[in-house]
């Protein structure tokens, strides 16, 4: 982003806005997607990082920032890794400046600029990275760039059709359909498709690229599951985002879905009263927890991801990559899944 801005000082300071908002939130950070691509690296290649993967990452965790500001805009999120969405943090820039017109209005025209020119500064890092490979490579790391930021693209657009969709009376719909929000929104984007950038980068052949995959995808899988519940179980003084956030948003997690499966009638009643209630206060997230944890469903989901984690570790084992290699990888799986923000 320094280069986006420095390229654009001239036009005016208020821009500096823009780079203003954004420069926290990237510090924040966990560089998680950044640390499985140099995994995936270091699996196929044995190399240290050079300056092509160094770049690529940053232009992945970019990219995160990027989904992040228009998911939290949708989403009416308040925080954002423990400091004001930015949404939130345009539209205070507006009050504090005694500016006309609508605050909350411009505050989401901020966001959603900002999230764009993130993305632009996210393709811009991704694609010079990727033009230091010879072509075999360019070709397979820049058709894995594009599908991944489609794909994030579509699964954003499945989760806020599932917020707002009625519940079926099949629970297995209602379970597939959050599956594939999970897959598509976060798993393949925050960490196969990363480990597969990487190991493209260092020249693996297809079969090995989808050796990776079948890493990655599991261990994604987990990595959400375990976000969906600290959005609900979280402490917020370690997550950085307000206690039962995913409930006020309407989020329909496994976790939610597994609790409506299970749940009496009652308990099926106060689950979908709520869900997406912006002012739910404290007690009331205190009953939804009860609910999830008396009914088993918060017990289910630890079991799947524990499920999950195992599937991604054993994938680990199989790769039959250099011993140190792969158990940097399955730490680095370990601790996306047991974290606790």
């Amino acid at each position: 982003m320094t280069e986006t801005h420095d390229r654009f000082a001239g036009v005016g300071g208020e821009i500096d806005d823009l780079f203003t908002v954004s420069a926290p939130l990237l510090a924040r950070g966990k560089r998680l997607r950044a640390a499985f691509l140099a995994a995936g690296w270091r699996v196929f290649s044995g190399e240290p990082l050079a300056a092509a993967e160094v770049r690529a990452g940053s232009g992945l965790e970019i990219f995160q920032l990027a989904a992040l500001v228009h998911d939290d805009l949708m989403d009416g999120s308040l925080t954002r890794r423990g400091l004001p969405a930015s949404h939130r943090r345009f539209t205070a820039l507006h009050e504090e400046r005694g500016m006309i017109s609508d605050p909350e209005h411009f505050g989401a025209a901020g966001a959603i600029l900002l999230g764009d020119l993130l993305l632009v500064a996210a393709s811009a890092d991704l694609h010079a990275a990727i033009a230091l490979l010879d072509p075999a490579r360019y070709a397979s790391s820049a058709a894995l760039v594009e599908t991944m930021m489609a794909e994030v693209t579509i699964g954003q657009y499945l989760d806020i059709y599932a917020q707002s969709a009625p519940w079926s009376d099949d629970p297995a719909v209602e379970l597939d359909r959050a599956r594939r929000v999970i897959r598509s929104k976060s798993a393949r984007y925050s960490v196969e498709y990363p480990l597969r950038l990487g190991a493209a980068m260092a020249g693996a052949s297809a079969a090995e690229s989808d050796a990776i995959g079948t890493v990655g995808l599991p261990i994604g899988e987990a990595f959400q599951l375990r976000d969906d519940v600290l959005g609900v179980f979280g402490d917020p003084h370690v997550t950085g985002k307000p206690a039962g956030d995913d409930l006020r948003e309407g989020k329909r997690t496994v976790l939610v879905t597994l609790g409506m499966t299970l749940a009496g009638p009652a308990e099926r009643d106060t689950l979908r009263r709520a869900l997406g209630r912006a002012d739910l206060g404290p007690a009331e997230v205190d009953r939804v927890r009860r609910i999830l944890t008396d009914t088993g469903a918060q017990a289910q989901v630890e079991e799947l991801i524990a499920e999950r984690l195992a599937t991604g570790r054993a994938a680990i084992d199989a790769l039959g990559a250099d011993p140190e290699d792969a158990a940097r990888l399955r730490h680095l799986a370990d601790a996306a899944v047991t974290r606790t923000h």
